[in-house]
């Protein structure tokens, strides 16, 4: 672990103005490396129990093989590609035994003791990188509006309150095989914040909003904040809403 910083996190979670939860959200420490931890959400669709069902499966997932996991042996991404493939099978498998129909979406991020970290996603939970308030990069939805944002035929504001924006071009357990987008940050340095949100999370949100909240906000300040500013924006027509926040706080000199 470099010794430039200290980790700090939150998770927070609410059920918005639905009915039932379907989101999840973990944040999960190495059981034999400290430093090394892995953020990850999970967005449930289909029927009242079937979309938790299929988040429940993806968090089951990604904590067994990151039990397994060795920061010095084995692969970050290809661990992060497996948690996606393994929880999408599993998740197509209890289709077969419910009426509902089972999906999620994921993004997860993991940060090795040495400081790189690496990240996987499918579907429209994202994850976000600011340093020092400022966005470094985040995630593109596999989403139908995504696609006509990316060929120049809406702007990311009108994606954001079109009628068809909650439409996904791929997520685990649908009928194909799920997009699993990586990325890469070689080194993480003091001042970094990480933030893995559902959809419920970033709907209402500027990226320079939630920069500033995150730089200026401890993870457990930010987390309480994004929710409740989130919950009013949503006027009771609110999604289940879910987030992990990991900052890499300089440590004093």
């Amino acid at each position: 672990m470099s010794k430039g910083y200290r980790l700090t996190a939150s998770t927070g979670i609410h059920k918005g103005d639905r009915e039932y939860q379907q989101d999840q959200v973990g944040l999960l420490s190495h059981p034999r490396q400290p430093g090394c931890v892995l953020g990850i959400v999970a967005d449930g669709m289909g029927g009242r129990s079937g979309g938790r069902k299929a988040s429940d499966q993806v968090m089951m997932t990604a904590k067994q093989l990151f039990e397994r996991y060795s920061p010095d042996h084995d692969d970050a991404p290809s661990l992060l590609t497996q948690i996606v493939h393994e929880a999408h099978i599993v998740i197509k498998l209890t289709a077969i035994s419910s009426e509902q129909e089972p999906h999620s979406t994921v993004a997860a991020y993991l940060i090795n003791p040495g400081g790189d970290c690496h990240w996987v996603h499918a579907g429209d939970s994202r994850i976000y990188h600011f340093h020092s308030g400022r966005l470094v990069s985040r995630t593109m939805d596999h989403s139908y509006v995504q696609t006509l944002v990316e060929r120049g035929e809406l702007t990311e504001e009108e994606a954001n309150v079109h009628p068809q924006s909650n439409i996904l071009m791929g997520c685990l357990g649908a009928e194909d095989d799920p997009p699993a987008t990586h990325h890469f940050i070689p080194q993480l340095k003091p001042g970094d914040v990480l933030m893995a949100c559902s959809d419920g999370v970033w709907h209402y949100f500027s990226p320079s909003e939630l920069g500033s909240v995150l730089s200026s906000l401890s993870p457990r300040e930010a987390t309480e904040f994004l929710i409740e500013k989130a919950r009013s924006r949503g006027r009771g027509g609110g999604d289940n809403l879910s987030l992990v926040i990991v900052k890499l706080e300089p440590l004093e000199a």
